[in-house]
Protein backbone atom coordinates (compact mmCIF):
# COMPACT_ATOMS: atom_id res chain seq x y z
CA UNK A 1 0.00 0.00 0.00
CA UNK A 2 1.17 3.51 -0.84
CA UNK A 3 -0.29 6.56 0.76
CA UNK A 4 -1.22 9.28 -1.64
CA UNK A 5 -2.60 11.86 -0.07
CA UNK A 6 -3.85 12.36 3.85
CA UNK A 7 -5.59 15.58 5.03
CA UNK A 8 -8.16 15.43 8.46
CA UNK A 9 -11.11 13.65 6.72
CA UNK A 10 -9.80 12.47 3.48
CA UNK A 11 -7.59 9.61 2.72
CA UNK A 12 -6.62 8.43 -0.89
CA UNK A 13 -3.75 5.56 -0.93
CA UNK A 14 -3.10 2.80 -3.69
CA UNK A 15 -3.41 -0.99 -3.44
CA UNK A 16 -2.97 -4.42 -5.27
CA UNK A 17 -6.56 -5.93 -4.22
CA UNK A 18 -8.93 -8.03 -5.86
CA UNK A 19 -12.10 -5.60 -7.45
CA UNK A 20 -14.62 -7.78 -6.07
CA UNK A 21 -12.92 -7.34 -2.22
CA UNK A 22 -12.46 -3.93 -2.49
CA UNK A 23 -15.85 -3.32 -3.66
CA UNK A 24 -17.53 -5.68 -0.91
CA UNK A 25 -15.42 -3.19 1.69
CA UNK A 26 -17.10 -0.40 0.06
CA UNK A 27 -20.12 -1.74 0.07
CA UNK A 28 -19.71 -2.42 4.23
CA UNK A 29 -19.02 0.77 4.93
CA UNK A 30 -22.47 1.17 4.87
CA UNK A 31 -22.88 -1.25 7.49
CA UNK A 32 -21.01 0.62 9.89
CA UNK A 33 -22.90 1.28 13.31
CA UNK A 34 -23.21 5.27 14.01
CA UNK A 35 -25.15 7.49 16.34
CA UNK A 36 -27.44 10.18 14.38
CA UNK A 37 -30.92 11.86 14.68
CA UNK A 38 -33.51 9.27 14.63
CA UNK A 39 -37.05 11.95 14.51
CA UNK A 40 -37.17 15.47 15.64
CA UNK A 41 -39.86 16.85 17.69
CA UNK A 42 -40.80 20.66 17.10
CA UNK A 43 -42.48 22.55 19.71
CA UNK A 44 -42.29 26.04 18.61
CA UNK A 45 -41.17 26.79 14.55
CA UNK A 46 -41.77 30.53 13.33
CA UNK A 47 -39.39 30.35 10.86
CA UNK A 48 -40.46 30.31 7.19
CA UNK A 49 -39.18 26.48 6.60
CA UNK A 50 -41.52 23.67 7.18
CA UNK A 51 -41.39 21.60 10.10
CA UNK A 52 -40.61 18.55 7.59
CA UNK A 53 -37.31 20.44 6.00
CA UNK A 54 -36.09 21.36 9.40
CA UNK A 55 -36.13 17.96 10.58
CA UNK A 56 -34.61 16.53 7.57
CA UNK A 57 -31.47 18.87 8.20
CA UNK A 58 -31.12 18.45 11.50
CA UNK A 59 -31.26 14.25 11.00
CA UNK A 60 -28.26 14.81 8.35
CA UNK A 61 -26.34 16.97 10.97
CA UNK A 62 -22.77 14.41 11.42
CA UNK A 63 -22.61 13.56 15.85
CA UNK A 64 -19.96 12.28 17.58
CA UNK A 65 -21.43 10.52 20.73
CA UNK A 66 -20.51 7.85 23.62
CA UNK A 67 -24.09 6.35 23.63
CA UNK A 68 -26.41 4.74 21.38
CA UNK A 69 -29.17 6.93 22.25
CA UNK A 70 -30.29 10.33 23.84
CA UNK A 71 -31.21 13.83 22.89
CA UNK A 72 -30.62 17.00 21.71
CA UNK A 73 -31.92 20.43 22.56
CA UNK A 74 -32.32 23.72 20.76
CA UNK A 75 -34.39 26.95 21.83
CA UNK A 76 -33.79 29.84 20.75
CA UNK A 77 -35.48 33.58 19.55
CA UNK A 78 -31.86 35.24 18.28
CA UNK A 79 -32.45 37.14 14.91
CA UNK A 80 -30.24 35.54 12.09
CA UNK A 81 -29.17 32.27 11.29
CA UNK A 82 -29.53 28.92 13.90
CA UNK A 83 -26.34 27.02 12.90
CA UNK A 84 -26.26 23.13 14.31
CA UNK A 85 -23.84 24.00 17.01
CA UNK A 86 -26.69 25.48 19.22
CA UNK A 87 -27.93 21.85 19.71
CA UNK A 88 -26.68 20.48 23.00
CA UNK A 89 -26.78 17.36 24.28
CA UNK A 90 -26.18 13.54 24.55
CA UNK A 91 -23.47 14.40 21.42
CA UNK A 92 -21.63 16.80 19.61
CA UNK A 93 -21.92 18.63 16.33
CA UNK A 94 -19.06 17.49 14.15
CA UNK A 95 -19.69 21.01 12.17
CA UNK A 96 -21.02 23.99 14.39
CA UNK A 97 -22.13 26.26 11.29
CA UNK A 98 -24.37 24.23 9.10
CA UNK A 99 -27.26 26.53 8.89
CA UNK A 100 -30.54 25.12 10.10
CA UNK A 101 -33.16 28.12 9.54
CA UNK A 102 -33.34 31.64 9.55
CA UNK A 103 -35.31 33.33 12.25
CA UNK A 104 -36.50 37.29 12.14
CA UNK A 105 -37.04 39.81 14.93
CA UNK A 106 -39.66 37.96 17.35
CA UNK A 107 -39.91 34.99 15.59
CA UNK A 108 -38.84 31.67 17.87
CA UNK A 109 -37.64 27.78 17.47
CA UNK A 110 -37.65 25.21 19.86
CA UNK A 111 -36.76 21.29 19.29
CA UNK A 112 -35.86 18.10 20.81
CA UNK A 113 -33.84 15.68 18.30
CA UNK A 114 -34.21 11.72 19.54
CA UNK A 115 -30.58 9.92 18.89
CA UNK A 116 -29.89 6.25 17.99
CA UNK A 117 -27.35 4.09 16.69
CA UNK A 118 -28.00 2.96 13.10
CA UNK A 119 -26.43 1.95 9.80
CA UNK A 120 -26.25 3.59 6.83
CA UNK A 121 -27.36 0.24 4.51
CA UNK A 122 -30.64 2.06 6.58
CA UNK A 123 -30.73 5.50 5.89
CA UNK A 124 -28.12 7.82 4.65
CA UNK A 125 -27.93 9.81 7.83
CA UNK A 126 -26.61 7.16 9.53
CA UNK A 127 -23.45 6.72 6.85
CA UNK A 128 -19.85 7.66 8.38
CA UNK A 129 -18.36 8.70 4.48
CA UNK A 130 -17.90 7.31 1.44
CA UNK A 131 -15.17 4.87 -0.17
CA UNK A 132 -14.56 4.98 -3.96
CA UNK A 133 -11.96 3.47 -6.07
CA UNK A 134 -10.79 3.05 -9.73
CA UNK A 135 -8.18 1.34 -11.53
CA UNK A 136 -4.83 2.87 -11.73
CA UNK A 137 -3.93 2.92 -15.80
CA UNK A 138 -1.16 4.17 -18.33
CA UNK A 139 -1.67 6.32 -21.22
CA UNK A 140 0.19 6.26 -23.99
CA UNK A 141 0.13 8.64 -27.10
CA UNK A 142 1.71 10.00 -30.05
CA UNK A 143 4.86 11.52 -29.24
CA UNK A 144 4.20 14.38 -31.98
CA UNK A 145 0.89 15.57 -29.22
CA UNK A 146 3.57 16.16 -26.52
CA UNK A 147 3.78 19.86 -26.71
CA UNK A 148 -0.29 19.96 -27.09
CA UNK A 149 -0.19 18.11 -23.45
CA UNK A 150 2.65 20.06 -22.29
CA UNK A 151 0.47 23.33 -23.24
CA UNK A 152 -2.65 22.25 -22.00
CA UNK A 153 -2.14 19.91 -19.33
CA UNK A 154 1.26 21.75 -17.66
CA UNK A 155 1.15 19.75 -14.52
CA UNK A 156 1.04 16.40 -16.20
CA UNK A 157 4.31 14.49 -15.91
CA UNK A 158 5.09 11.94 -18.67
CA UNK A 159 7.72 10.06 -20.24
CA UNK A 160 8.89 9.17 -23.57
CA UNK A 161 9.31 5.80 -24.45
CA UNK A 162 9.80 5.37 -28.46
CA UNK A 163 7.43 7.32 -30.49
CA UNK A 164 4.89 7.88 -28.22
CA UNK A 165 4.51 9.77 -24.64
CA UNK A 166 4.04 7.85 -21.51
CA UNK A 167 0.95 8.88 -18.80
CA UNK A 168 1.07 7.00 -15.38
CA UNK A 169 -2.59 7.54 -14.23
CA UNK A 170 -1.75 6.57 -10.51
CA UNK A 171 -2.37 9.84 -8.52
CA UNK A 172 -5.60 10.97 -6.78
CA UNK A 173 -7.09 12.76 -9.55
CA UNK A 174 -7.59 10.86 -12.84
CA UNK A 175 -6.85 11.80 -16.07
CA UNK A 176 -7.53 9.03 -18.68
CA UNK A 177 -10.91 9.96 -19.41
CA UNK A 178 -9.53 13.51 -19.75
CA UNK A 179 -6.75 12.72 -21.68
CA UNK A 180 -8.37 10.71 -24.01
CA UNK A 181 -11.50 13.08 -24.94
CA UNK A 182 -8.38 15.83 -25.41
CA UNK A 183 -6.58 13.55 -28.34
CA UNK A 184 -9.72 12.14 -29.81
CA UNK A 185 -10.49 16.23 -30.49
CA UNK A 186 -7.45 16.34 -32.78
CA UNK A 187 -8.25 13.21 -34.18
CA UNK A 188 -5.80 10.90 -32.56
CA UNK A 189 -6.13 8.05 -30.35
CA UNK A 190 -5.16 7.37 -26.67
CA UNK A 191 -3.79 3.94 -25.82
CA UNK A 192 -5.05 2.88 -21.90
CA UNK A 193 -3.87 0.14 -20.06
CA UNK A 194 -5.60 -0.75 -17.13
CA UNK A 195 -2.98 -2.09 -14.22
CA UNK A 196 -3.96 -4.15 -11.41
CA UNK A 197 -3.29 -1.80 -8.76
CA UNK A 198 -6.12 0.09 -7.28
CA UNK A 199 -6.55 4.03 -6.39
CA UNK A 200 -8.74 4.05 -3.18
CA UNK A 201 -10.09 7.20 -1.90
CA UNK A 202 -12.15 7.42 1.64
CA UNK A 203 -13.80 10.55 2.75
CA UNK A 204 -15.26 10.62 6.31
CA UNK A 205 -18.12 12.87 7.46
CA UNK A 206 -16.52 13.51 10.53
CA UNK A 207 -18.49 11.14 12.87
CA UNK A 208 -15.06 8.32 13.07
CA UNK A 209 -11.51 8.63 12.02
CA UNK A 210 -10.57 8.72 8.07
CA UNK A 211 -8.84 5.78 8.58
CA UNK A 212 -11.14 4.03 10.93
CA UNK A 213 -14.06 3.63 8.16
CA UNK A 214 -11.59 1.06 5.98
CA UNK A 215 -11.10 -1.10 9.21
CA UNK A 216 -14.39 -0.74 10.44
CA UNK A 217 -15.85 -2.07 7.30
CA UNK A 218 -13.83 -5.03 6.83
CA UNK A 219 -14.54 -6.10 10.69
CA UNK A 220 -18.22 -6.14 9.71
CA UNK A 221 -17.45 -7.65 6.90
CA UNK A 222 -15.95 -10.40 8.65
CA UNK A 223 -18.59 -10.90 10.66
CA UNK A 224 -21.47 -11.58 8.27
CA UNK A 225 -18.69 -13.81 6.49
CA UNK A 226 -17.96 -16.09 10.31
CA UNK A 227 -21.93 -15.92 10.18
CA UNK A 228 -22.60 -17.24 7.17
CA UNK A 229 -19.37 -20.01 7.31
CA UNK A 230 -21.52 -21.16 10.54
CA UNK A 231 -24.71 -21.58 8.60
CA UNK A 232 -22.72 -23.38 6.23
CA UNK A 233 -21.92 -26.00 8.90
Amino acid sequence: METINKKENKLVFSAEIENVLVNAIRRYVYQIPVVAVNDVEISKNDSALYDETIAHRIGLIPLKAKKQKGTLKLKTKKKGFVYSGELHGDANVVYEKIPITLLDEGQELEIKANLRLGKGAEHSRFTPGIMFFRNAAEISLDKNLKEDIKKNFPNLEFSEKGDRIIIKDDREREVSDVCEGFVGKLGKNAEIKEGKKLIISLESFGQIKVEEIFTRAIEELKKDLEGVSKGLK
